[in-house]
């Protein structure tokens, strides 16, 4: 459905994009995953035939996204990272004008949209701009989706609303799967990773990493401690110099430690740091995330 092969794209001297390439199945939801300035939404921009391509090639459906940008305006459905829709217009103002445009109506493809749009639906009276960031989020996606296209593309939908959205946004694309509807999406978020098919981990226009989020995980070879003291900015830096650590970083109120031995001794790292003077140590076995994979990627890559 999607085929990504070498691309590049550079803004002067910035990288953007450094020989990007991976696929999407049909019906697939694809997650590229990573922090601010990956590449993600330059990415993003030259599938939905916003930007050129550097060099390279993408085709989506096998339309060439440059010789065939016409046509595959026409069967993607795109929402931006940024609210991009007219403020000054209602609910249903907006939805009848996207409509339009793309020669079609509200109710010639409303079941599409029908478990998106219902929850907006009492307020189509207000105006775009006047709506919470959850509701801008689902008349966003229910303009993106009013033509009925094949292939959906979100540039991190879910930034900047509240957890309960979040799910709901997530449980929302599951079910347009099940319309053969191939999904590419982009977020910060790395706990929304396992919630995609398959994933690219992003990080300075590259790609670390493509697979499913639960292979990702089990290539994880290193144990994990979680470790936690009353004092966490100290705890860091005293464990950044102990001389068996391999990594050290922060998930919220604790570490995530790894240890260059494979056979390492506990008890060695808690006489360690209780001689740093450090109280009310915690040290417990965890299982690697996908950030625990994301930050020992881009580790190896920039000891490289």
């Amino acid at each position: 459905m999607i085929h990504v092969q070498n691309i590049s794209k550079s803004y002067d001297k910035v990288q953007a994009l450094n020989n990007i390439s991976f696929k999407v199945d049909k019906a697939e939801l694809f997650g590229l995953i990573g922090p601010d300035g990956a590449g993600k939404t330059t990415l993003l921009r030259i599938l939905t035939t916003l930007l050129l391509p550097d060099n390279g090639t993408a085709t989506l459906n096998n339309h060439d996204v440059v010789k065939d940008y016409k046509k595959l305006r026409n069967i993607i459905g795109y929402m931006p990272g940024r609210f991009s829709l007219y403020q000054d217009l209602t609910v249903e103002e907006n939805l009848k004008f996207f409509a339009t445009v793309f020669g079609t109506t509200i109710e010639e493809n409303y079941d599409l949209i029908k478990d998106i749009y219902t929850h907006i639906e009492p307020f189509k009276k207000r105006l775009a701009g006047k709506l919470s960031g959850g509701m801008k989020q689902k008349l966003a996606l229910s303009c993106a989706l009013i033509h009925k296209p094949k292939i959906l593309v979100l540039d991190e939908p879910t930034t900047g609303v509240d957890a309960v959205s979040r799910k709901e946004f997530w449980e929302m694309l599951k079910n347009l799967k099940k319309n053969d509807i191939t999904i590419i999406v982009s977020t910060p978020y790395m706990d929304e990773a396992s919630l995609c098919d398959r994933v690219a981990l992003m990080q300075n226009g590259k790609i670390l990493s493509i697979d499913t989020p639960q292979n990702i995980i089990e290539g994880f070879e290193k144990e994990i401690l979680e470790i936690r003291s009353d004092n966490l900015y100290k705890l860091t830096q005293d464990l950044r110099k102990f001389e068996n650590t391999d990594s050290v970083f922060p998930f919220g109120q604790s570490l995530h430690y790894t240890d260059k031995n494979k056979d390492f001794d506990l008890n060695s790292i808690l006489q360690y740091l209780e001689n740093k003077g450090h109280k009310n140590i915690i040290i417990n076995h965890t299982k690697a995330n996908i950030e625990d994979c994301f930050m020992r990627l881009m580790s190896s890559k920039e000891n490289e």
